[in-house]
């Protein structure tokens, strides 16, 4: 079988996720959310009452002793730390509030990025979408992109995504966050918020979904068609 690893990478709410799913179902590959493991970090930490900013140490020590993996049956893959599936509380504020300083971990890094290699391996026909994929995880990744929008943009469809999931919306909130959230990922030491120099920089503000997904799917079966 011929590997095929295809990297999304940029800031958050700019649309990675669905944007990486729905272009492996059409591919064929299999779905890695590597910022789902750090949202599932974050939500262990909120559950044990520990704050990454004071306690780095503490949250180290978690992600070394916790076992994470992907249902790979389900569709989007389901998360799990441990024996808990914790996919349904990736996106609540009290998790968003803290991933950051979570991901700014360097021991965290380190746990995460060997478990996405791991992965890699298991799963070697792959879309996989995050902050540092491109450029740290998967550096001879087949194909990749960089998807940016503007921080309204971002904001707009993240206020979606929590209003489809049945959770409270506040869009200067959640705009405010995601502004934070740029600073911190493209300043933190290790592995920061970057464009990769071989990756393809698309920036999906005035485009749907649809259009995203038909774009890259293209560009894919043009640049790497003979392994699909």
């Amino acid at each position: 079988m011929q590997r095929l690893i295809i990297t999304l990478d940029g800031p958050a709410g700019a649309g990675k996720s669905t944007v990486a799913w729905r272009l492996a179902k059409r591919l064929g590959l299999e779905f890695l959310d590597t910022g789902a493991m750090y949202r599932g970090l974050s939500a262990k930490c909120v559950e044990r009452g520990i704050d990454p900013v004071a306690e780095d140490y503490a949250v180290v020590e978690l992600a070394r002793n916790s076992d994470f993996h992907f249902d790979w049956s389900q569709d989007p893959p389901r998360l799990h730390v441990g024996d808990t599936d914790v996919t349904d509380r990736l996106r609540d504020n009290d998790v968003t509030g803290q991933v950051s300083e979570v991901a700014a971990i360097p021991g965290v890094r380190q746990v995460m990025v060997r478990e996405q290699r791991r992965m890699g391996k298991d799963h070697p026909r792959l879309v996989t979408e995050g902050r540092d994929q491109g450029s740290v995880v998967f550096p001879e990744a087949e194909v990749k992109f960089y998807l940016d929008a503007s921080p309204t943009i971002r904001a707009q469809r993240r206020a979606e995504q929590l209003k489809a999931a049945g959770k409270k919306v506040d869009l200067k909130q959640i705009r405010d966050g995601i502004l934070e959230r740029d600073r911190k990922d493209s300043n933190r030491k290790d592995a920061p918020l970057i464009c990769p120099e071989d990756a393809t920089r698309i920036d999906t503000s005035e485009m749907t979904l649809d259009e995203v997904v038909e774009m890259l799917h293209g560009m894919v079966t043009e640049s790497a068609g003979h392994a699909l």
